[in-house]
C-alpha cells in the first residue's frame, strides 16, 4: 500500500471502492500539473481519449494500465478500480495501538484444505499464475479458440487435474494476445478462459480465487462488449457471490445480466441459450436467497425459454442449455427451497442419457443424491452418489460439498449398501 497521502486519503480510496479508474488518472495527473494534452503526448494519444479514458468512456485497459503507471497511480489502487482486488482503508491517525496477535490459520494460503482433493501442486501453480501471469508459451494465437474448446471439454469431461495443469497457460496466451490485438473477440476470449478457471474452482470449492477469476472474467467481458461473455461470467460471479452469503449481490448482477442478454433480440440459437441459462441462475439464486415465488416464477420462465431449443446442441455451444437442463435446474431450485419431494418430482423423468457431457451426467446424479439426502433417505442418495461416481469420480470425490454428504453416510448410516464403496472414491 502506498504511504503517499495523496493515494491513501479517503476521496482516493473512494475512487477506487466505485471503481473509477478513470477518476484515479486524473488525480496523478492534475497532482503533476499536467494538462490532458500533456499526458495525452506521455501517452502517444490524443487530448479527447485521455478525457475519454478519465470519464471511464474508453474502455482500453492497456492503455488505462500505462496513464496508471505514467502518472504514479499505485498498482494496489489500479486493481481494486478494476475489481481485481480490495481497495486499501484510508489512512487515518491512531492515538494509540495495541499488537493484535496473528491468527497462525490467517497466513495460510488462499488455497484450502478442500483443494486436497486434486493435487496441490497444481493449486499453487494455478494461484502463481492468478498472481502473476505467466510468460506465454509461444503457441500461435490462431490455435486460442481450439485450446479453448479444449480446456472445456477437460470440464465437460471432470478431468479437473488435466484442466488444472492446462489453464495456467491459456490464460498466458490469451492475456499475450489481448495486449496485442485490443480487439473485442480477443478480450472475449480473455474472459471466457477466465470465466473457465472461475468454474473450475467454484466446483473445487475455491470461493476466494473464484472471486478474483469472476471479477477478472466480468472486467473483460465489459472491455470486449460481448453480451453473452458477459453473462458467463456474471453466472460464475454470482455462483460465487452466494457462496459467500452475498445473495442479494448476485441477484442483482444475474438480473442485470438477463436484461443485456434479452436486450440482443434472442435472434439466434446461442443467445436464446444465453437467455434460458441465466433465468435458470436467476431461480437458482433467487431460492438460495429463500425468495421463493421469485425461484418458482424464474424456473417455469426458464421452462419457456428452453422449449424452442434442441435436445441436441452443436458443440461448443457456450451455454448449453436444453429442456433437461432446465428441469435439472429445477431440482436445485426446489432443492434450495427445501423442498425435496418436489425436486424429486422434478427430476422423475431425468436419465444420463439427456446430458451430452461426462460433468453433467454426474451433476444429475447429485443433484438428486441432494434431495434424497434431504428427504433422509440414504439407501437412494447412496445409489445416487454411487451411479455418479462411476460416471465421473471427480464430481463426487473433488466437490467439498458431496464429499461432506459421504462423510455424513459414513458417520449416520455406515451399514448402508455402498457407503464404504464411496468413502473409497472420497479417498482415491
Amino acid at each position: 500500500m502506498s504511504t503517499d497521502p495523496l493515494w491513501s486519503s479517503r476521496r482516493v480510496v473512494e475512487f477506487a471502492e466505485r471503481r473509477h479508474a478513470g477518476s484515479l488518472i486524473r488525480v496523478g495527473r492534475e497532482a503533476r500539473g499536467w494538462r490532458q494534452s500533456d499526458l495525452g503526448v506521455r501517452l502517444a494519444c490524443s487530448q479527447s481519449t485521455v478525457s475519454r479514458l478519465e470519464q471511464g468512456r474508453f474502455l482500453d485497459l492497456p492503455l488505462l494500465k500505462q496513464a496508471a503507471a505514467v502518472v504514479g497511480v499505485p498498482p494496489q489502487l489500479l486493481n481494486a478500480s478494476l475489481g481485481l482486488s480490495a481497495p486499501p482503508a484510508p489512512t487515518v491517525v491512531a492515538i494509540s495501538t495495541l499488537p493484535v496477535e496473528e491468527d497462525p490459520m490467517r497466513r495460510r494460503p488462499l488455497i484450502t484444505a478442500a483443494a486436497l482433493a486434486v493435487p496441490l501442486s497444481l493449486m499453487t501453480r494455478l494461484e502463481d499464475a492468478l498472481a502473476s501471469t505467466p510468460e506465454p508459451s509461444g503457441a500461435p494465437a490462431r490455435t486460442l479458440d481450439a485450446r479453448l474448446t479444449a480446456a472445456r471439454g477437460q470440464f465437460d469431461a471432470a478431468a479437473h487435474a488435466g484442466l488444472l495443469r492446462t489453464l495456467p497457460g491459456l490464460l498466458a496466451d490469451a492475456h499475450q494476445a489481448a495486449a496485442a490485438s485490443r480487439q473485442d473477440l480477443d478480450y472475449a476470449r480473455l474472459s471466457s478462459a477466465y470465466t473457465l478457471v472461475s468454474q473450475l474452482l467454484n466446483k473445487l470449492g475455491q470461493y476466494k480465487q473464484s472471486r478474483l477469476t469472476a471479477d477478472r472474467a466480468t472486467l473483460y467481458a465489459e472491455v470486449s462488449g460481448s453480451p453473452l461473455a458477459a453473462a458467463a461470467a456474471t453466472r460464475e460471479l454470482a455462483a460465487v457471490l452466494r457462496h459467500q452469503g452475498q445473495e442479494a449481490a448476485a441477484q442483482g448482477h444475474i438480473e442485470a445480466a438477463v436484461a443485456r442478454v434479452e436486450a440482443t433480440g434472442l435472434a439466434t440459437d446461442a443467445q436464446a441459450s444465453a437467455f434460458a441459462q441465466m433465468l435458470c441462475s436467476t431461480a437458482y439464486t433467487a431460492a438460495i436467497a429463500g425468495d421463493r415465488d421469485q425461484a418458482l416464477a424464474m424456473i417455469r420462465e426458464a421452462a419457456r425459454a428452453a422449449r424452442g431449443l434442441p435436445d441436441v446442441l452443436p458443440a461448443g455451444r457456450l451455454f448449453p442449455v436444453t429442456p433437461a437442463a432446465v428441469d435439472l435446474y429445477a431440482v436445485g431450485v426446489h432443492w434450495a427451497l427445501g423442498d425435496a419431494g418436489n425436486a424429486l418430482e422434478a427430476g422423475r423423468n431425468l436419465h444420463a442419457d439427456q446430458f451430452p457431457t461426462i460433468e453433467r451426467k454426474g451433476r444429475m446424479h447429485t443433484d438428486l443424491a441432494r434431495a434424497w439426502w434431504q428427504r433422509s433417505k440414504p439407501e437412494q442418495t447412496v445409489g445416487e452418489l454411487l451411479a455418479a461416481a462411476r460416471l465421473a469420480p471427480a464430481e463426487v470425490r473433488d466437490r467439498p460439498a458431496i464429499r461432506q454428504i459421504v462423510d455424513d453416510l459414513y458417520a449416520k448410516h455406515p451399514h448402508v449398501s455402498g457407503v464404504r464403496e464411496l468413502i473409497a472414491v472420497t479417498a482415491a
